[in-house]
């Protein structure tokens, strides 16, 4: 197989420091755009497809070390970086700046802890569901919205899981790697405490910002945040599950601004 290119990116903005964004599952680059937009105005701004996401490259298997050295590509040491990454893409965030230090100024980890998650039967059910709709039946993207509904009641789920569905000539594709994805949830869902062993923690500054309402940020992985980023400091934001920013970007963006301009 053809080794992928590296990971699509959007810049916006020129001037300031940088700062790099980085999706959660099935999701892209430019879920980052509001935020990003508002910080552009004093920042250097990347938004990152993940590999197997948007328009990214897929590859053979996920695994984490591999995602996150491509995205280190994509950086510099003359110019690190503050990285911000949400679920999935936090996870990264984390892998990356503790195997490439050097590359990252700060790290601002959002809605998700370093240790193996087992409740993703959620996410299993939406890739059953996106891979059970017949593409080949639909005529507009509405075919698929009400194709989607029984398994996936939500709105706003069901219109971010579609955000992945696009024209391909007369027909529609997923964008997403439903495939690769689907069969590697339980390394989505855990951590790679072994093949990280013998690192040594990340001391930069670390800002942990959870969802009160969600359960991927617990008391108990204090613990295991407290051991590879010692510089961590968490801030719990109200009225929010784990789509922190999407749910509360007003008090997501005062939060992530004032740390990444040294608050």
């Amino acid at each position: 197989m053809t080794e992928p290119g590296p990971p699509y990116t959007r810049a916006i903005g020129d001037h300031g420091s940088r700062v790099v964004f980085l999706h959660g599952l099935f999701g892209q680059g430019r879920n980052w755009t509001q935020v990003g937009k508002a910080l552009a105005e004093r920042h250097r701004v990347l938004l990152v497809d993940l590999p197997h996401h948007g328009h990214s490259g897929w590859e053979p298997d996920f695994d984490y070390l591999r995602v996150a050295d491509r995205v280190a590509g994509l950086l510099s040491e003359d110019d690190p970086v503050a990285l911000v990454g949400h679920s999935l893409g936090g996870k990264v965030a984390m892998v990356l700046a503790l195997r490439h230090p050097e590359l990252v100024e700060r790290l601002c980890v959002v809605d998700v802890s370093p240790v193996t998650y087992d409740h993703l039967t959620e996410f299993e059910g939406y890739v059953a569901a996106m891979r059970g709709l017949d593409l080949s039946s639909l005529t507009q993207r509405g075919d698929a919205d009400a194709a989607l509904e029984p398994a996936v009641p939500d709105p706003t789920v069901r219109a971010f899981l579609l955000s992945n569905l696009r024209r391909d000539g007369d027909g529609w594709r997923w964008q997403v790697n439903l495939e690769v994805l689907g069969r590697a949830l339980p390394e989505i869902g855990g951590w790679p405490e072994a093949a990280l062993a013998g690192l040594p923690a990340y001391d930069g500054p670390v800002l942990w910002v959870a969802g009160a309402r969600s359960g991927y940020v617990k008391p108990e992985y204090a613990e295991a945040m407290d051991r590879w980023f010692p510089g961590n400091r968490k801030v719990s934001i109200k009225d929010a599950g784990h789509w922190v920013h999407s749910e509360q970007p007003g008090v997501f963006l005062e939060v992530l601004r004032r740390f990444v301009e040294g608050g």
